[in-house]
Formats: structure tokens, C-alpha cells, sequence
């Protein structure tokens, strides 16, 4: 069932379920591994099938590499039919690391080359990736910078990721925030108690990143299966004792997924469009398969008695 809402109070109708394009960048600081090109655009192309209306990538994902595969899975698409989403602000550092940099003249740049990469003369939804620790740049330059671009028909909506209240509230008082994009997920719910009731006050659209937290509550997660270069060997909720207790936590939801033929995965999902602050949930795939997996979690009504037992599971596993 293919399921819309409106991004915010001024933004397009996004299918719930959106396509995430980070892994599509290949190998990188902090990339997912090798990845087939091919694969890729062949999950993108499965996603458009099934309706799914929009991708959301970054600049960032292998220094523009996934930026690029988007770009060539969409030609002879019509752009009436897919939203594009990117993202700026964050750019080579020593090592190839990313650093911020959100100076206006650099988030021009950026832009320009993410439409090269993209092949396209607009961006639908663009937003700063994280908030700049780096140059020291004013928010309000930032944010004033992306409202020229948007006055100037580069792009169509302008939105934040990784912002807390204080930092959108500096944003909004020069320019509409069309859009949050958080982490959220039934493992990192901090967003809930200020972050999602100000969006939802201010007619900002969420659209979450990680609702299976990056593959843990996809209900088929191994670390056996996860890349020497992945990012995810370094984070420590891909690492024991945390691992071993998400896990449980995973066992814990199969059954109540499974009463309604459902995954993990999808159950997962729906959790995360079940607030009424959500716009949609960015779901990554690397293959088609796992893509028509993710858009069976559109649709599916969570009622109050799963959410219930959803709280009591992860409870008893925190």
C-alpha cells in the first residue's frame, strides 16, 4: 500500500517510506563497504516501481560517488515522477575525513557540484548535513545562504539534519525550515521529548534516518556479514555488550511482527511512522530484494496495543 504525507506545512506529498542512497557511495570514511553500482540503480529503480517517490543522498556519500549513481539511475526518469533530496556542509578533510563547512560561498559550490553530479538543474529538498564545527561560520549565514539558493530556483525546499531546537530556531527566524532529518529509531528515541514536538508546532516535515539503526533492527543483522572499511565496526552499538542486548531486543519484536506477517525490519519502520511529527522514513537498500521488504512497512497502522507491547519488549532488554 503506498502511503503519502506532506513535508511540513508548505512541502511536497512523500511516500512514508523513501529510498536511502548512503551505501550507494561505495567505499569511504564512513562508507558501507564495496558496493555494486549496478545494484544499486537496480534497487532504485525497483523503489520507483513500487511507488516509492523520492531518494535522499549527500554530498558526502563517497565524496559525490552516490550522488552520481542517483544521477545515472534517473535518466529518462521523469523528475515530475521522483524528489531528490542532498545535502551540503560537510567536505574532505586530512585523511578523508569529513569536516563542516558551511560558508556561504562554500555551500554555493557544493550545490553547483552536487547538480553536476546529479545531472540535474535543481534540487528538491536540500539541507545542511550537520552543523558547523569547523569554520566557526554563523548559522544564520548558512541559512541565508540556502534561502538564496531556493530564491533563485536552485532549489525548492531547504531543511536542517542533525539540528537540535536551539539551531532550528535560528533558522526559522530568517527562513521556513521545510524539514528535519534525525536519527530515530526504537534504539534512539531522544528526538521525542523536544526536537519532534517543535517540528510538528512549526509545520517542519521529519524525515528519519536509520529506523532499523542501521541494520540491527532489520532482524537478519551478523556482524559476520559486515565489511573490514564499514563504519558501523566503530560505532559501539555495533559492539558488545550493546550488541548482544539490541539483539535480545530484535527477538524480542519477531513474534509480535510475525502475528501480522510482517519483518522486523517492517515493524521497525512503522514504530517510527507511527509519530504523528513524521513525515517519512529514509530506508536504505543496497538490492532490490531488500527494497521491496522496506515498502511492505507503508500502510501498516500501528495500533496501541503493539505499541504497548513494543515498549514492554524494549524495556525489558534496555
Amino acid at each position: 500500500m503506498i502511503e503519502k504525507r506532506k513535508l511540513g506545512k508548505q512541502g511536497p506529498e512523500l511516500t512514508t517510506v523513501g529510498f536511502g542512497a548512503w551505501a550507494a557511495g561505495g567505499p569511504w570514511h564512513f562508507g558501507w563497504g564495496p558496493q555494486d553500482d549496478s545494484e544499486s540503480m537496480a534497487a532504485i529503480h525497483r523503489a520507483i516501481e513500487l511507488g516509492v517517490n523520492w531518494i535522499d543522498t549527500a554530498a558526502v556519500y563517497g565524496w559525490g560517488h552516490s550522488e552520481e549513481v542517483v544521477g545515472k539511475a534517473l535518466e529518462g526518469i521523469s523528475r515530475d515522477e521522483v524528489y531528490v533530496a542532498t545535502k551540503c556542509g560537510r567536505v574532505k578533510g586530512d585523511g578523508d575525513v569529513p569536516e563542516g563547512d558551511l560558508r556561504p560561498e562554500s555551500i554555493r559550490r557544493q550545490l553547483e557540484a552536487s547538480l553536476r553530479n546529479l545531472r540535474m538543474d535543481t534540487v528538491d529538498l536540500y539541507q545542511i548535513h550537520w552543523p558547523d564545527t569547523t569554520t566557526g561560520t554563523p548559522i544564520e549565514e548558512s541559512w541565508a545562504a540556502m534561502a538564496r539558493l531556493q530564491d533563485e530556483g536552485k532549489v525548492r525546499w531547504i531543511g536542517v539534519s542533525n539540528f537540535d531546537v536551539s539551531l532550528m530556531e535560528r533558522c526559522e527566524a530568517i527562513r521556513h525550515v521545510d524539514s528535519l532529518q534525525p536519527p530515530y529509531s526504537l534504539l534512539r528515541r531522544e528526538i521525542e521529548a523536544e526536537i519532534l514536538p517543535w517540528c510538528l508546532h512549526n509545520g517542519t516535515g521529519v524525515v528519519c534516518y536509520s529506523p532499523m539503526q542501521a541494520g540491527i533492527l532489520s532482524g537478519s543483522f551478523s556482524l559476520d556479514r559486515v565489511a573490514p572499511d564499514d563504519w558501523r565496526r566503530r560505532n559501539p552499538i555495533y559492539q558488545e555488550p550493546a550488541l548482544s542486548r539490541n539483539l535480545a531486543f530484535v527477538e524480542r519484536l519477531r513474534p509480535i511482527a510475525a502475528r501480522y506477517g510482517k519483518t522486523v525490519g517492517q515493524l521497525a519502520v512503522a514504530w517510527v511512522l507511527a509519530n504523528p511529527a513524521v513525515t517519512s522514513a529514509i530506508v536504505g537498500a543496497r538490492r532490490p530484494a531488500q527494497v521491496e521488504q522496506n515498502v511492505g512497512a507503508m500502510g501498516w497502522t500501528l495500533s496501541d496495543d503493539i505499541l504497548k507491547e513494543i515498549d514492554e519488549a524494549y524495556a525489558a532488554t534496555a
